[in-house]
């Protein structure tokens, strides 16, 4: 079946007990067993329940693992992911990572004897010397956040490979719509189903889809302990919005290849950052490894008064963090969604405090366009 035909049913099938072609939302927390020892698959919400199991069936098949499992966010599903680790592992870590990513491990899983290094992993030879005896994972974002840096994911499972490495990757900004890591040789992906997955800003949830059935049972295993599986009300939500994934996807990366045009020939931006550009130092990756674009863009205008103005003077475009909703929200990394970076590392990442990040909704585009133009022109 093609990509919108399971995003459609895979998962989502009619109610067996009434014919309903949406799927009741199991609102309970605990299920009558028949008899001791005997229930219906379910004995409490906290284990599973099934809004979720058919959530994960969803997410599974369509980014090609053998199995996933749904967290309360994606920090929750990355945190499962580096609990693979014992003490004394060590991680590489694309270095122009989430700045949530950055403090769950810098600040909180250091101190469980794990080791971290950030590396430009769109470099291969930089992820190479970065290797260690104890290297257990690679854990790569591409695109970045908000730097739009492009790894090379077919290359970089390589190296995993040959040096017996997990290879994880954060799908999130592209979706399994534009591109597929695990046939690019990925172990283990990531996403912030809060994000396109979702796609109407009205649930938070997060995955990790898996090929090694080893894995798997680590991770329900961590899921079900550590009591972080997602509520039924938010996989009913998740799953509704899957529904449009692929739809939605055509809009959002059609969008942001005007909106990046248009702001690469705009006299009051200094560089744009969008891996569909042709200026874009990873276009050739990109173009090579994705079936779009998508609709993140960063874009730089100096400085931070010049960004203030922009971002106090947009009508149209929403001044908020998250990102990959069907409305057009626009945020000031420095100060948003990486403030707890510390300046000199944002500074080196290329984090600066005239970078604004844009996340392309599916609005008409010409409408962006003039919103964008009139609050750049308050520069």
């Amino acid at each position: 079946m093609g990509f919108a035909t399971d995003a459609i049913h895979v998962g989502q099938e009619p109610d067996p007990a009434t014919g309903a072609i949406v799927a009741p939302i199991y609102q309970t927390s605990t299920y009558v067993q028949e008899e001791l020892g005997k229930n219906k698959g379910y004995d409490y919400a906290r284990t599973a329940h099934p809004n979720r199991r058919a959530l994960e069936r969803t997410v599974a098949k369509l980014e090609g693992g053998s199995a996933a499992y749904v967290f309360t966010s994606g920090m929750a599903a990355i945190d499962s992911v580096f609990r693979l680790l014992r003490p004394g592992d060590h991680a590489i870590i694309s270095e122009a990572v989430y700045g949530g990513v950055i403090r769950l491990t810098t600040q909180l899983l250091v101190q469980w004897g794990l080791e971290f290094s950030f590396v430009d992993t769109s470099s291969t030879g930089h992820v190479e010397r970065a290797i260690k005896p104890n290297t257990k994972m690679i854990y790569v974002e591409t695109p970045t956040n908000p730097t739009m840096c492009v790894t090379d994911i077919a290359a970089v499972a390589k190296i995993s490979a040959a040096h017996n490495a997990t290879l994880v990757v954060d799908n999130t900004f592209l979706s399994p719509y534009l591109q597929s890591p695990i046939a690019l040789g990925a172990q283990i992906v990531v996403h912030s189903m809060t994000k396109y997955l979702n796609g109407h800003s009205d649930a938070v949830g997060g995955a990790v889809i898996l090929t090694r059935p080893s894995d798997a049972e680590k991770i329900y295993f961590l899921q079900r302990s550590a009591g972080a599986g997602l509520a039924p009300m938010d996989c009913f939500l998740v799953s509704r919005g899957i529904k449009t994934l692929a739809v939605r996807m055509k809009q959002h990366d059609a969008n942001g290849r005007a909106i990046a045009r248009f702001l690469e020939d705009h006299p009051c931006v200094r560089h744009v950052l969008y891996p569909g550009l042709p200026s874009h130092p990873h276009h050739n990756v990109a173009v090579r490894q994705q079936r779009g674009f998508g609709a993140m863009i960063s874009f730089d205008v100096v400085n931070l008064e010049s960004a203030r103005n922009v971002l106090n003077h947009v009508r149209l475009c929403s001044l908020a963090e998250s990102l990959g909703g069907v409305e057009t929200l626009i945020s000031h990394p420095a100060t948003m969604t990486h403030a707890s970076v510390p300046p000199e590392v944002r500074e080196r990442i290329g984090i600066t405090d005239g970078l604004i990040r844009i996340s392309v909704g599916i609005e008409d585009v010409e409408d962006l366009i003039e919103d964008l133009d009139q609050a750049l022109r308050k520069i």
